[in-house]
């Protein structure tokens, strides 16, 4: 029997007050195996570039990929259709959705809109576009720009470097409540897949992270370099719930897949993620709130790069650096303020190169080598050892332990992106993906 390659993407169905497309996703799964379509990749999260204002929570994309009956393709439509329609948020003013069918392979087009879409700012005008010259049909409502993600998550093949996550839902009547997870099993997890997965726990106050705090429907998620480990991994949680189904998804999480590589300061654009790199202008400062901003220059511009009081320890690292530093900033950058100023709010800063700390202290004494105090403007100084009393020595010179050693630096797991590549993941990118089946058992029920 011959089949066709059906790409589904859906984006914009949550709200802060609940929703996930994911769990869209994962009902979905059980309904199109049930109407005979097949699976020939785990769905696909796609997280899109996350500096965007009007981003859903994540500002995950899923796309559905399948080998189906060509006189099946309006069932699958149909049940997509009812599926968003059902579960999306549609109250929320700021809930879009959008569906993108596609059948066949992908074209370089939509793969180019999707880099885009994960690393800048994307038209709803060139999402239609797009669509029409290269998709089936789409589906939009409200507003419509729900189709960009989700066009952006069929075009996003995750044919480089990716990951796996388990989302483990929880049944109706229990969300929006207190999550009930046993936090020795995380932490035992975590100890038995290290390597393997990543984000389990934070580092400094040992809270688990495999669980978000709103309303929505997971219950938690394991991330991991492989579907097999996540799956080994997500069996280990011990929950104090019910789990009403489970799905492990491949991923663009834990990549840097956002971050673009810049030639120059004056290149950043608003909403945009940038690599850049430049020296300190000036010593750090820290403003109300616990924000720490130091000024990054090169010869196109400068800017202000902040670390945010919750990244924590991170804030240290930046305090640290002193004018003459040369460092790689990563971040996301915001909106101009009243003056025109941009701020790139920092992900990561690697240090390339440390500018000597010079000071000037009072001189040692030439009698015993004890230390000095001056006694007053052109009255020499005294031996704080011997007593002795010095005239015509000068300050000295010294150069300051700086307390910072060049090196990759991120905040703690906790103040993390979803794109953030975190440090375990260092040397562990995949260079491509060829499908080769699914890893069994990859969904539940």
């Amino acid at each position: 029997m011959p089949t066709s390659l059906l790409h589904i993407g859906m984006d914009d169905t949550d709200s802060p007050r609940g929703g996930c497309t994911t769990y869209i996703a994962a009902l979905l799964v059980e309904r199109l195996l049930e109407l005979g379509a097949r699976f020939v990749d785990h769905p696909n999260l796609v997280r899109l570039n996350p500096n965007v204002p009007w981003k859903t929570r994540g500002n995950g994309a899923v796309c559905l990929r399948l080998d189906c009956d060509p006189a099946l393709e309006g069932a699958v439509k149909e049940a997509v259709v009812e599926a968003v329609e059902a579960n999306a948020e549609f109250d929320c003013d700021n809930t879009n959705p959008g569906i993108v069918f596609h059948a066949g392979e992908v074209p370089d087009p939509l793969r180019t809109f999707a880099r885009r879409a994960i690393q800048g700012v994307v038209a709803l005008d060139e999402a239609e576009t797009l669509i029409e010259e290269h998709c089936a049909s789409a589906v939009g409502y409200k507003n419509m720009r729900g189709i960009i993600g989700a066009l952006a998550a069929v075009g996003e093949r995750l044919d480089g470097d990716h990951t796996y996550e388990l989302l483990a839902y929880r049944t109706r009547e229990n969300r929006g409540r207190r999550r009930r997870l046993d936090a020795a099993s995380i932490v035992e997890m975590d100890r038995a897949t290290k390597g393997e997965t990543f984000s389990n726990l934070d580092p400094e106050t040992g809270r688990p992270l495999i669980a978000p705090h709103g309303p929505d429907p997971v219950l938690f998620g394991v991330r991991g370099e492989s579907a097999e480990a996540v799956h080994r991994a997500g069996m280990m949680v011990e929950t104090g719930e019910p789990v009403e189904r489970w799905v492990i998804f491949r991923t663009n999480q834990g990549t840097d897949a956002h971050l673009r590589r810049l030639t120059g300061l004056s290149d950043l654009e608003p909403y945009n993620p940038a690599i850049v790199v430049g020296e300190a202008a000036a010593r750090p400062r820290t403003i109300p709130g616990g924000h720490v901003i130091c000024v990054l220059k090169d010869d196109t511009g400068q800017v202000d790069c902040a670390a945010y009081e919750p990244t924590g320890s991170f804030r240290d690292i930046v305090r640290h650096l002193i004018p003459g530093d040369r460092v790689r900033a990563y971040g996301g950058v915001r909106a101009p303020d009243r003056e025109g100023r941009k701020t790139l709010n920092l992900e990561k800063l690697e240090v390339l190169r440390l500018a000597p700390d010079l000071r000037q202290v009072n001189p040692l004494c030439p009698e015993c080598g004890g230390g000095t105090e001056s006694m007053g403007r052109g009255q020499g100084y005294r031996c704080r050892r011997c007593g002795r009393r010095h005239r015509g020595l000068t300050k000295r010179v010294v150069e300051v332990d700086r307390g910072l050693v060049p090196g990759l630096y991120l905040p703690p797991p906790r103040a993390q992106r979803h794109l953030t590549k975190p440090l375990e993941r260092y040397g562990k990118e995949k260079s491509g993906y060829v499908p080769g089946g699914l890893y069994e058992p990859w969904h539940w029920p």
